[in-house]
């Protein structure tokens, strides 16, 4: 069997392989009726993802006499909690990045809070009755090239500095090919904090959770206005919630608001789903459930399934102008499936052969020092939450937490995080902040093929993809 690597051999499109399976799993099941007339709640939440989801639980757990409404446009989990790579990890991979933006105490601070996610998560995944492939294993980081190498040094040397070294370990080309063998793969790094999930299983799971709880859910239910007040009216097609609270937690959507735009970028992420190959998988020695990611800027994500498949995912989509989320780019990119299809085949080259189920694509909100933030609309009782910068499945949870926090108005562990109190550097404006995003990204992509060839990009690549670096922006850095 043969491939054209010019083209992917499946045309991207929705749903993404996890939502499908997530709906043959429950058999079909109805979605929650649509919103119709006038409701009353203390909470409106606005998104039923996991920022939506695990913030109405959160509220539910602290304060369980709060009647709360949660809309979503489509049906829960069908956007980004659908569509990622399933990874669940918190930020210690980040913690040189986080000390540059935020100092060394906000770094660790936002790490530890990270590990308290994934405790929380882990319970709420291996409950029983709940069947969502949570599979933890830690995770681990390969060099794939030459020029990857370099970065080896800086994520062990960052966590000996900032006195936590066992959150990640050096692993020798050796150590990396008795957890994984590819003849590209180099040196690494292990994480022990890392598990594999099935994310619209989990999205799906949260949502039955949330009912379960008492809040009202209400699917195939768009926003169509807000207006801010004493209550908060949120308008839908054929109704409208009154609440004192509203939490919108609308992923891509945020970055049209005007307190939002100057602080995030719409990228795009693809990810192919294989066929079941156990053999590919036996003959690549991949015996654990370690998720896996390569050392690109943007990076390729990979992991296996419970059932004998692998996931690979391309963080290389395209930008859209001016934040708009309707850009067809987004989620239909050909070049970007075939981007991660070719890291298929040539990471995992026993995968030669072995014919792709599914590719998709969805926007990420990327900010601009590529850490999530909460706030209040200064003035109301609107509290939002954005800029998950493509790691979302662990730090939702954390979102849910910080977003509790601000709607029950406590100061505690959650609402004092940088995540919630740190200023947010602002990205250039338009048309700048996109002509120069798309330029970087063909430099990076281009400098980036290149070194895995084992050559050099040209001039115009290399200077493209030194943008970031050479204007002190914190997004797009290599």
């Amino acid at each position: 069997m043969s491939f054209d690597s010019r083209v992917p051999s499946v045309t991207p499109g929705d749903p993404s392989w996890w939502f499908a399976d997530a709906m043959k799993a429950e058999g079909g099941a109805a979605p929650s009726p649509s919103l119709s007339g006038e409701v009353h709640a203390d909470v409106a939440i606005v998104g039923g993802g996991f920022t939506g989801l695990w913030t109405a639980l959160a509220l539910k757990e602290r304060a369980p006499e709060l009647s709360i409404a949660l809309i979503e446009a489509s049906m829960c989990g069908s956007g980004a909690s659908g569509k990622n790579g399933g990874k669940v990890h918190g930020y210690w991979s980040a913690l040189a990045g986080m000390e540059a933006n935020i100092g060394a105490d906000g770094a660790l601070a936002v790490a530890r809070a990270g590990t308290k996610a994934q405790d929380a998560i882990r319970r709420f995944a291996t409950a029983p009755g709940r069947d969502v492939w949570w599979r933890e294993a830690g995770n681990m980081r390969v060099s794939a090239s030459a020029g990857q190498d370099a970065k080896i040094a800086n994520y062990i040397s960052t966590a000996k500095r900032l006195g936590v070294p066992d959150t990640v370990y050096a692993l020798t080309p050796a150590e990396v090919a008795q957890r994984c063998k590819s003849p590209v793969f180099r040196g690494g790094l292990f994480l022990p904090e890392g598990a594999n999930v099935h994310p619209a299983r989990l999205a799906r799971a949260l949502r039955k959770a949330a009912i379960e709880a008492g809040v009202a859910i209400y699917e195939n239910t768009p926003m169509t206005g807000l207006d801010t007040g004493a209550p908060n009216r949120v308008r839908t097609p054929n109704g409208q919630i009154l609440a004192r609270d509203v939490v919108l937690a609308t992923n891509i959507e945020l970055a049209r608001r005007s307190d939002v735009k100057p602080h995030v970028t719409v990228f795009s992420s693809f990810a192919l789903m294989t066929e079941p190959a156990p053999k590919a998988i036996e003959e690549a020695g991949w015996h654990g459930d370690e998720g896996l990611a390569d050392m690109r800027m943007f990076v390729h994500y990979f992991r296996k399934t419970v059932d004998g498949r692998v996931l690979m995912g391309s963080g290389s989509g395209p930008i859209s102008y001016n934040g708009s989320t309707s850009d067809p780019g987004l989620t239909h990119d050909k070049a970007s499936g075939a981007r991660a299809e070719r890291a298929l085949r040539r990471l995992l080259p026993t995968f030669a052969n072995v014919p792709v189920a599914k590719i998709w694509g969805g926007g990420i909100d990327i900010s601009a020092d590529r850490l999530p933030f909460f706030r209040t609309v200064p003035g109301t009782r609107v509290h939002y939450g954005c800029g998950y910068s493509g790691h979302g499945v662990n730090p939702t949870y954390m979102g849910g937490q910080c977003l509790a926090s601000l709607v029950l108005g406590v100061k505690d562990e959650w609402s004092t995080l940088p995540l919630c109190t740190r200023e947010v550097p602002s990205l250039p404006p338009e048309p700048f902040r996109t002509a120069g995003g798309r330029f970087v990204r063909w430099g990076i992509i281009g400098s980036e093929e290149a070194d895995e060839r084992g050559a050099k990009a040209n001039l115009l690549m290399q200077a493209a993809a030194a943008i970031p670096r050479v204007f002190g922006l914190r997004i797009g850095t290599r």
